[in-house]
């Protein structure tokens, strides 16, 4: 399995400039099975759906079927999208001939987030090459309960987990910590792509983007404040391999979940 993962600044508010400088990004990426874009990589973090949010089959989802198909990829992003008369965070999904989406879980209160977006109820796990991944964005970082990793029948639910993100600088040594640590406690290798630069709101972003194995072991080379294109290269033998030896999660508590207040 081959991620490329992509750390850059994002143009505030402006789709169709970030799309064209991305067109001029994906020609370097060739021979991929995942490509990882940062949060909102058209816009940046906003609020200020009346101007960004797109409806669920609108251009950036168009412009990531057509890089899909034509460098024969997968490829990840969110968007703020509007559907009837909600708004959500939507992380798509997007291979050559098929979409999926998931919804933000957690909404980030402290900007607002969830004055103005629709909180999602559903996780997605999807396969490439026998690959499960699991991608979550930014904020749901913080919340390990809805990252959890679960065996069923000897199956781990999925082997690689994706965090997508706006995560600002004052808080990059939180946002590190956490993704080693999902990697730990979950048996998965991990990968977490944030943004750079100072977007419309004056908040600060330095990229610390990360890869991490199963054990927690750093394989990424980003720098802080640095575009970066990053190509990892994961291997499944090895992660089963430490699976069968440590099989941790297979001692830990299954369960459901449950939305809305307990009757």
């Amino acid at each position: 399995m081959k991620i490329a993962s992509i750390q850059t600044d994002i143009i505030w508010e402006n789709s169709v400039a970030n799309k064209v400088y991305y067109d001029h990004l994906l020609k370097n990426i060739q021979q991929i099975d995942l490509i990882v874009f940062p949060e909102m990589f058209t816009t940046g973090f906003s609020t200020n759906n009346h101007e960004i949010a797109e409806l669920a089959q609108g251009d950036t989802l168009k412009w990531m079927q057509e890089h899909a198909r034509n460098l024969k990829t997968c490829i990840i992003g969110s968007v703020a999208v509007k559907q009837g008369n909600n708004l959500y965070n939507r992380l798509y999904v997007v291979k050559a001939n098929e979409v999926k989406f998931y919804d933000k879980r957690y909404l980030f209160s402290m900007a607002g987030e969830d004055k103005t977006f629709t909180k999602g109820k559903k996780e997605l796990i999807f396969d490439i090459n026998s690959w499960k991944i699991k991608p979550l964005i930014c904020y749901d970082l913080r919340f390990p309960v809805w990252s959890k990793n679960k065996v069923v029948e000897k199956n781990h639910q999925y082997d690689i987990l994706i965090y997508i993100a706006n995560w600002p600088q004052k808080r990059s040594a939180a946002w590190t910590s956490l993704l080693r640590a999902r990697a730990i406690e979950n048996s998965s290798y991990v990968v977490g792509v944030n943004r750079l630069g100072i977007d419309g709101n004056n908040i600060k972003y330095d990229g610390s983007s990360r890869v991490f194995d199963f054990k927690g072991k750093r394989l990424d080379s980003f720098k802080k404040n640095k575009s970066k294109i990053a190509i990892s290269s994961f291997s499944k033998t090895a992660l089963n391999d430490y699976r069968k030896k440590f099989p941790v999660l297979s001692d830990a508590d299954n369960f459901t979940f449950h939305f809305g207040s307990p009757k």
